[in-house]
């Protein structure tokens, strides 16, 4: 069974919350380990932050996230949606993880955090939208 939900909002800080809330329901119900959860958890909290920081700076414009989970196999899609500037964070050169916190540059690692997490991290730009989807394999997570 496949099934999916939306939830239109605007992109602020302040929602970040409740697009994570928004997920975790839905994770819940297919009793999503809690490892796989804190990871989809996290990859919302840089995504979603990303787009309240950055999309329509210093404007706020809305975004739309939705989350389609499958059964066989047990994974979660979450597509994150905004008309804001055009941009591909997967474009941005991972971080040199082997420096230290101080020595790195800034900026990227919640990305890199995201793409090493996630089974599989996709961006494209259409019709003036960005559109970034993530995926994650629960089952696989177990």
């Amino acid at each position: 069974m496949n099934e999916s939900k939306e939830i239109k909002l605007s992109a602020t800080i302040e929602n970040v919350s409740v697009v994570t809330d928004f997920v975790d329901r839905e994770l819940e119900e297919r009793h999503c380990p809690k490892g796989a959860r804190c990871q989809i958890d996290i990859a919302i909290d840089e995504i979603f932050g990303n787009i309240a920081n950055y999309a329509y700076n210093p404007e706020v414009g809305d975004a739309v996230v939705r989350i389609e989970v499958t059964d066989e196999p047990l994974e979660v899609i979450i597509t994150f949606t905004d008309k804001g500037k055009p941009y591909n964070p997967l474009l941005k050169e991972d971080p040199d993880v082997t420096l230290s916190a101080e020595e790195r540059k800034i900026g990227g690692l919640g990305v890199f955090i995201v793409k090493e997490s996630m089974d599989q991290v996709d961006y494209h730009y259409e019709n003036g939208r960005n559109i970034l989807r993530i995926r994650k394999n629960i089952e696989a997570s177990a």
